[in-house]
């Protein structure tokens, strides 16, 4: 088991630092006081061995060590049993990347296990302990820094895809050909944020009313955390509803950049239609002389029309009238 921190805290003040997990606890409880456990990767039989003198629920640690679970809360008893889903985002790959963060909450302990550093648990304890008066709060003073780390750190993820978002609507209007590609990926890492978010502001109400009946009084600093997780809510969805809005009108313009080359493509071909039929046409009306020309050119040695006074009058005739009937037939089909 990785031990990041074992702290005891009495009245506010770490009276104790550095020392193995279940000595820390015995610790704080002969003090009156709390143990502040920070682990990270702990493995079944870790998360076991302090399961017992902690009264951890078997269920919690079974999930705890499974990992890759979303937001939730869970209460047993007078413990808690919270996981949350911090995120950072990687401007370059322009790719949202969710963790997560469990932590066990009683009245004298809390273990909080954080795997890949998405919150610096040791800033946070710093932090608390420049202000001992939220210390002197119990547990439930850690279980609020934390919770606060976390939804203030989806700032900067935030900023991070409204900025993709602002580049996206830019690129609508021009043929970029990774509109759409990019609007699906970012599109993808909006509703991880989705899921990571979603439970935020109703994990902090269940909070404050815990809390609230452990203490019998008002705890506003978790009434201001829920509404800073609905503000984080709110723009979560709001970019769902924008970055739809986007697929939907790049669809609507290529399909109309589709519709447009369609049409393009048919009038050229009923250009070239016309054109056919205006040749062949043409041809025709030049075939029927070229036939009646040839019959007349074959020599052969009785043709009667050969000895005719009016024989050469009736073939240029003939062809006349022939072309001009295939030209008037060709103008009323409108060939030509």
């Amino acid at each position: 088991m990785a031990v990041i921190g074992s702290q005891v805290y009495v009245g506010g003040r770490r009276v104790e630092g550095g020392m193995p997990p279940l000595e820390a606890i015995a610790e704080a409880r002969r003090q009156g006081g709390f143990a502040w456990i920070s682990l990270t990767r702990p493995a079944v039989d870790d998360l076991a061995a302090l399961s017992d003198p902690l009264g951890l629920h078997p269920i919690a640690v079974r999930e705890s060590v499974r990992g890759h679970q979303r937001g939730k809360l869970e209460l047993f008893g007078d413990s808690v049993y919270l996981v949350l889903q911090p995120a950072t985002y990687d401007d370059a790959a322009e790719t949202v990347e969710c963790s997560e963060v469990d932590i066990f909450a009683g009245k004298d302990f809390i273990v909080s296990v954080i795997d890949d550093g998405f919150v610096d648990a040791g800033a946070v304890r710093d932090e608390l302990e420049r202000h001992p008066e939220l210390l002197a709060r119990g547990t439930a003073a850690v279980v609020w820094a934390v919770f606060e780390a976390v939804v203030t750190g989806y700032a900067p993820v935030l900023s991070g895809v409204e900025n993709d978002i602002d580049e996206i609507e830019e690129q609508l209007f021009t043929e970029a050909p990774e509109v759409s590609q990019r609007v699906f990926s970012l599109q993808r890492d909006v509703i991880d944020l989705h899921h990571a978010t979603i439970s935020l502001a109703d994990m902090a109400d269940r909070l404050q009313a815990h809390v609230q009946s452990r203490i019998g009084q008002d705890v506003p600093a978790f009434r201001e955390l829920s509404e800073l997780s609905r503000q984080v809510t709110d723009r979560v969805d709001a970019f769902r509803t924008t970055l739809a809005s986007a697929l939907a009108v790049h669809s609507t313009m290529v399909e109309q950049r589709n519709n447009e080359e369609m049409r393009r493509m048919t009038e050229q071909g009923l250009q070239q239609n016309d054109q056919v039929k205006k040749i062949s046409s043409w041809a025709a009306i030049g075939l029927a002389p070229t036939v009646i020309t040839g019959v007349y050119g074959m020599n052969f040695r009785y043709m009667p029309e050969l000895e005719w006074p009016w024989g050469y009058a009736f073939a240029l005739g003939l062809m006349a009238a022939v072309s001009v009937t295939l030209y008037v037939v060709f103008k009323r089909n409108d060939w030509l």
